[in-house]
């Protein structure tokens, strides 16, 4: 008996292998399949600047980056002891605007000069819904816990979504015509939106993505999998809300399947045994067993770096 709907995904005509230089961006899911590339050792870029949930933030951090506008006081704020950037996650908030400052444009250099290299641009949309700043009348990445009536909460039209992506493409585009997109919603639950909310917000972005403008690029049906695929509480973790570490794990296997060339797969079998070997801990780390064990697995990533001398294990 079959117990499960399985989505049927085309394969990339744009396949990720070890020579591939790729950015993801987005929400938290693309920090989890982030970490899969990373312990695989693809030459990878992970949320620089944090989680982002919006379309239109993720924008704005791009076209920062392409056009090398450098973070500046009139960037930042002071708030609850710390200084805080609405374009950015938390994680970088800094008691010392200098460093804050420092920090930013540091990532923005390095991220800039990665980007006329990248082969592919994966990009996790969270939600449709999003915190716009009366003020300055700028839809923010973050609100940094600053008090709520100082926002405007809306939810993105497909509309505005769309116009959204097709400027994200361009930019990038414009300097790396090569660059290879794919695009995926986080199925992730927003339930502090409300749950009809977070059906409207997701479709939105699902609506936008799918526009025919648009079909040139890869879609990844994250969302779907686990709505139509796993569709049980059981790949949920304790909050209900984000997928746990099975879920993670096989939207992560039907990726490989599609996305990565078949080419890398043995490579990447070998680094699973590597990293698997590296986090055996021994009862006795200076038996004689131990020590001719280490030395096995230092041989094989001699071996492995002799081929990709990028990876560091």
């Amino acid at each position: 008996m079959i117990f499960s709907t399985k989505i049927p995904i085309s394969k990339s005509i744009h396949p990720i292998d070890y020579s591939a230089s790729i950015l993801l961006i987005g929400s938290c899911f693309a920090d989890k399949i982030g970490t899969k590339f990373n312990f695989y050792k693809f030459r990878t870029i992970v949320n620089p600047f944090g989680i982002i949930f919006n379309p239109i933030s993720i924008e704005n951090v791009l076209t920062r980056v392409v056009k090398k506008r450098y973070f500046t006081e009139q960037d930042i704020f002071f708030h609850n002891e710390l200084w805080h950037c609405f374009e950015v996650h938390s994680e970088f908030s800094n008691s010392n605007k200098k460093e804050l400052l420092s920090n930013l444009n540091s990532i923005l250099d390095t991220v800039n000069g990665q980007i006329s290299q990248l082969t592919h641009l994966i990009i996790t949309y969270g939600s449709s819904w999003v915190y716009r700043n009366i003020t300055t009348n700028q839809v923010v990445a973050n609100c940094h816990k600053v008090s709520q009536n100082q926002f405007i909460k809306e939810i993105l039209t497909v509309s505005v979504i769309e116009k959204s992506i097709e400027n994200t493409i361009a930019l990038i585009q414009k300097i790396n015509p090569n660059c290879n997109f794919i695009f995926t919603v986080s199925p992730v639950r927003h339930l502090k939106d409300g749950f009809v909310e977070n059906q409207r917000s997701k479709s939105h972005l699902i609506t936008a993505i799918h526009n025919p403008k648009f079909t040139i690029h890869s879609y990844f049906p994250s969302y779907e999998i686990v709505m139509d695929e796993l569709r049980d509480y059981r790949f949920y973790a304790e909050d209900m809300l984000h997928p746990n570490q099975i879920a993670i794990d096989y939207i992560w296997e039907r990726f490989e399947a599609i996305a990565i060339s078949k080419v890398s797969l043995d490579t990447m079998a070998e680094i699973n045994n590597i990293q698997k070997a590296m986090a055996h801990r021994p009862f006795n780390f200076e038996s004689e067993s131990h020590l001719k064990f280490k030395q096995t697995i230092l041989v094989k990533i001699r071996e492995i770096q002799l081929k990709y001398p990028f990876m560091n294990f």
